[in-house]
Parts: C-alpha cells; structure tokens; sequence
C-alpha cells in the first residue's frame, strides 16, 4: 500500500514511518526541509520517498498526495510555539489541513486520510469524572485546541474517506531542551501518557484497518498509562537524578490533560505495548553519560531548571517583597519606640484618639509648626 506522511520527521511520525517500513508498506515522506530533518532522511534513504514542502504554501503537495492509497497527516504546529506564534501557527496548521483535504479531493482517485488530533480539545475537563469519552463536550482554552478542532471539521466535512485519531500527552524520547510545557501542569492534575512508538504502531495498523473509517478514536496509554502530574514528573526528573522540583515551580490552572477512554481504539488497533516506565529505561539509555554529569552537577542543574519556571520564580519574587516589607515594619517600629519621649507621652492619649494606633509617628510627623489635619 502506497502511504504518505506530512510532519513525516517528528517526534511520532519517525515511529510510524518505521512500523509502515516493517510492514513493508510503500512510504512516502513529507516535511519541511531543515537540518534536523535533512539528517533523518539520510538516515533513511533508499527505504522511503522524501518530498520536500511546507503546507504553509503548498509546496509539492500535489506531487506528494498524487498516487498515495492513504494520507497520515500529522505536520502541526504545537505548544508552545502555537500560542507565541499563532497567526503563523494558524496558516500552517488549519491552513495546511485544507490544502491537504482539497489536494485529496482533486485526485482522479482520492486517497483516504488519517488525521492526528489531541485530547487539548476538551479543555479543561479536571472537574468532570475521567475518563474522556469521544462524545463529550469539545472546550479548548488554547490556539492548539481550537485549530485542531476546525481541522477536525474540515476532515470530516471533506466527503473523503477518514478517520481522526486524538492523541494522549505523547513526549519525545530524546528531547535536548526543557519543555516549558512541564510547568504548566499542576501536580493534582490527571495525564494520560502514551509512547509516541505505540502511536506509529496504532497507525501502521490503522492504514490497514477496514473497521476506522469515519470514527473518531481516543489513543492513550491505557489505565497503566493513567497518573497524576505529581507521579509524572517525580519519575521523570528520578531517572535523571535531578529529584523532585518544588511544588512551587508548577502551575495552579488546570491544563488540558486527562485520562482517556481508550478501549475501542485498542480494539481496533492493538497498539498499548509500553508503559510510562518503559519510557524512562529507554529515555535514561538513550542519555547515558549525560545522565552521569546531569547527576554530577545535580544543584546546578536544579537551580537552572528553577529559573526556567516562571510559577518558582514568581514565587521567589513574592517572598522577597514580604521580607522587604517585613523589615521595613520593624524599622518603623523601633523608629515609633525612640520617639517616645515623657514630653510626648503627656500627649499620647489626646493625639491617640485624634489620630489612631499609629498616633506616636503621626504625631511626630505634625509637632513641629502648626499641627494640620
């Protein structure tokens, strides 16, 4: 079967590319040409077609949809360059997703199409009882959420053949940078993980299955897969031997992530292979001697990711204004105790009942020339 990709280079579209491969799938790849992107398809050459493109302008889109059996559109922009970036975010991602379904649809003979969305299109749904099911209630609170929604609408409007697929909270094995997303999440909220491979693999079948089209399904990890942030990030930051951040270096606003109601997905697709803790033996191979000098260098490394927080460091700011205000009280204070001279307290109980409690320093401020109200 003739497949083809967009975003073919990212974080899940590299597993899924591998599994169609093992499936002895005809793949083609389409992304935008960057260095990055450039190496892993050196790293794949002979095995797969690389069409270069943007979605932004349509690049070779035509030449890269023309002849494909079915269509796994993954490219998207994602938090958080979505929401610093979201006129851009908006021509590529909601923009894009048309000219995809409208190059489908010019076919001579149309390609079916998968469409990757998110769990971000139920907003914040911490206050209702988990798990999300595919028929609740659609919220966003992001550019992310509410682009993935109209691209949603736009697949299943298109007349084509389809079948959306909303992913669970899916992070890569191998980032280099911190995610400011990590802050985000507040330690009491739920998150469903699943491993971007089970995605490639929930996929791979998907392209081959007769039973997806015209379903939306739900991708997660499974119950085994289902924690609390708190549980998430002490694993995480465990592996690295960095240890727990402070509860202040998180946020309070319930984030867009929850458990999700996967059954009928894993049904169809047979995907759930991994758990959250497989992901960190893998993650913790894959640093190796990085990991010995994260360790080595723990409190420096503990004192940058703080300063990454903007929760811990409004935290820090805070608590430095209530010393300063603090010390300022006890400054004023003594200043009120050294004025009180036996001349001043004859006076102190008429002033105390002109002026209030603070009366000592008021009245010391007003003595000298005409005493003013």
């Amino acid at each position: 079967m003739k497949v083809l990709l967009t975003g073919a280079f990212g974080n899940v579209g590299k597993y899924a590319v591998s599994e169609l491969l093992k499936k002895g799938h005809d793949v083609t790849c389409y992304d935008v040409r960057t260095g990055r992107n450039i190496k892993a398809a050196k790293s794949l050459s002979g095995e797969v077609k690389v069409i270069w493109g943007n979605l932004k302008t349509g690049e070779n889109l035509d030449t890269a949809v023309r002849g494909q059996d079915v269509v796994v559109h993954l490219a998207f922009i994602i938090p958080p360059a979505s929401e610093k970036a979201p006129e851009l975010a908006y021509k590529i991602n909601v923009g894009g997703t048309r000219r995809v379904v409208e190059t489908i649809k010019a076919q001579e003979n149309p390609p079916k199409l998968i469409f990757t969305s998110t769990i971000a299109v139920y907003g914040d749904s911490q206050h209702l009882p988990p798990p999300r099911k595919v028929g609740d209630p659609l919220n966003p609170v992001d550019n992310y959420g509410h682009q993935k929604i109209e691209c949603e609408k736009i697949v299943m409007s298109s007349g084509i053949q389809w079948s959306i697929l909303r992913l669970a909270a899916a992070p890569s094995i191998d980032w280099r940078r911190i995610d400011p997303i990590m802050y985000d999440v507040p330690l009491t909220d739920r998150i469903e993980f699943v491993h971007p491979g089970d995605i490639g693999y929930a996929l791979a079948n998907a392209v081959e299955s007769e039973e997806i089209w015209g379903k939306i399904l739900l991708i997660g990890g499974g119950k085994k897969c289902q924690m609390y942030q708190r549980e998430f990030m002490e694993k995480a930051l465990d592996m690295l031997g960095i240890g727990m951040l402070p509860d202040e270096a998180f946020g309070k606003k319930c984030y867009h992530t929850d458990w999700m109601d996967s059954q009928e997905s894993e049904r169809l697709l047979k995907y759930q292979k991994h758990t959250f803790d497989d992901f960190l033996k893998e993650q913790a191979k894959l640093f190796g001697k990085r990991a010995f000098f994260i360790k080595l260098f723990r409190p420096i490394v503990r004192w940058y990711l703080l300063c990454q927080s903007p929760y811990y460091q409004e935290y820090v700011r805070t608590k430095a204004r209530a010393r300063k205000e603090e010390k300022r009280s006890k400054r004023f204070g003594k200043i009120a105790l050294a004025t009180e001279s036996p001349i001043n307290h004859v006076n102190k109980s008429r002033n105390y009942k002109k002026y209030g409690k603070h009366s000592i320093i008021k009245w010391k401020h007003n003595k000298a020339g005409k005493r003013k109200e």
